[in-house]
């Protein structure tokens, strides 16, 4: 994984076999994420794909960080491996959270805890994508334009 310079150090772990969930607990653990949002008092910052957890909550001027520092992160994406379902894939933890002792675990398990979602739930085996479309590739091979599915016989 590469990092923009100056970036701090993390260790990111692929959560494997992923962490399935229904969609409903998604939503749930989002709002719960945004009830401990780091601008209201909380440690978390969620978004769309994930939630961050942060050191304390935002202290600086105008709601910036201020001596909040980001210790880790929880990753999940949509409609995998079956609609209306939640796959988290990854985890990461920062340098300043290694610093403080934790580990990808323990940044997953804190984000779980907040809607009671166990960390050893329902498990999926997912394999990596493949590098290129397969499909297109054979299509391409056999002489058939580009997209079309044809095959020359």
């Amino acid at each position: 994984m590469s990092q923009p310079p100056g970036a701090p150090a993390v260790k990111v772990a692929r959560v494997r076999p992923a962490l399935v969930f229904p969609e409903e607990q998604a939503n749930r653990l989002l709002r719960a994420a945004e009830a401990e949002d780091v601008t209201a008092g909380g440690v978390f910052s969620a978004g769309p794909a994930g939630v961050q957890v942060w050191s304390e909550p935002w202290n600086g001027d105008g709601g910036t960080r201020g001596s909040s520092v980001h210790l880790g992160s929880v990753d999940w994406t949509y409609n995998t491996p079956t609609r209306f379902y939640i796959t988290v894939y990854r985890c990461m933890v920062t340098r300043e959270g290694r610093n403080r002792g934790l580990e990808a675990a323990d940044v997953l398990k804190r984000v779980l805890d907040l809607v009671g979602l166990p960390i050893d739930g329902v498990r999926a085996n997912l394999h990596e994508p493949p590098v290129t479309d397969p499909f297109r590739a054979t299509s391409e091979a056999l002489g058939g334009p580009r997209g079309s599915g044809s095959r020359r016989r």
